[in-house]
């Protein structure tokens, strides 16, 4: 379906924010203790966090969700959740909501949006890193725990944290041109098109783990060398391919 009528703007009022603990429930099929309640939206949206949602016909059909943070007295917006709505996907909208995440931060002077998402998805990590302009240098083991989700197939949830430095260089230039800023890899880091398959089998599973396990190693290895993930590949068979290389901080100015 496509995304041309959805309407992107602040959710506003509890039935609007409680659309969002819905929606996410429906998404990642979490079980009620796991799933962020409410208040928390409610908290979230009070201490200048974003509660960012896609509506079409008055309907929620997807949000995103972060909290401010901050690290070595750098403020930052941590963007914990992006659902959209299955008949909704695969059309552009999350990256629209991405983008709306990025115009209001900008203009509350924030300069750095962060998020983690799994390594091993690879339609996720490809909007991340080339279509965002996010780079990754951190990876956080079994983050959250063994969840009830489907879609972690039972897998500890490893997650990479994406950097999306909002006004550099990278992320100008490939919002406006299309292109980023040229690299050298040093290092790539491959995952299977069939990890989906291998995950959602009992059968299959210890593949899947086995792939996770390699890539948790060659990836703590290299950001312990310097390197960090700065572009994306998929092929035509659907394999993803992570492409490490040198980050300039210059580029984040």
């Amino acid at each position: 379906m496509t995304n041309e009528n959805v309407v992107l703007r602040k959710c506003e009022g509890l039935a609007e924010l409680q659309a969002c603990v819905d929606l996410q429930k429906e998404v990642w099929n979490f079980t009620d203790i796991e799933l962020v309640p409410l208040r928390m939206f409610v908290v979230g949206q009070k201490i200048g966090g974003q509660v960012i949602g896609a509506f079409a016909d008055n309907r929620l059909v997807g949000f995103a969700f972060s909290i401010p943070g901050a690290r070595h007295g750098h403020p930052y917006l941590h963007s914990h959740m992006l659902a959209v709505r299955e008949e909704y996907r695969n059309a552009g909208l999350g990256r629209r909501l991405k983008l709306f995440q990025r115009e209001d931060a900008l203009a509350r002077d924030f300069n750095l949006m962060e998020w983690t998402f799994d390594p091993l998805e690879i339609k996720n990590a490809y909007l991340n890193l080339e279509k965002l302009g996010a780079i990754a240098r951190r990876y956080n083991d079994n983050q959250y725990g063994i969840t009830s989700s489907p879609l972690q197939g039972g897998l500890p949830s490893d997650r990479l944290v994406a950097e999306w430095w909002l006004k550099s260089k990278r992320v100008e230039r490939l919002l406006f041109t299309g292109t980023k800023p040229a690299f050298v890899t040093e290092e790539t880091v491959t995952v299977p098109a069939e990890i989906y398959a291998w995950k959602a089998a009992q059968e299959t599973r210890a593949r899947a783990q086995q792939v996770q396990e390699q890539n948790r190693r060659q990836l703590h290895t290299a950001f312990a060398a310097g390197l960090s993930i700065l572009g994306y590949e998929r092929d035509a068979a659907g394999n993803g391919k992570f492409l490490l290389g040198r980050w300039d901080e210059r580029l984040a100015l």
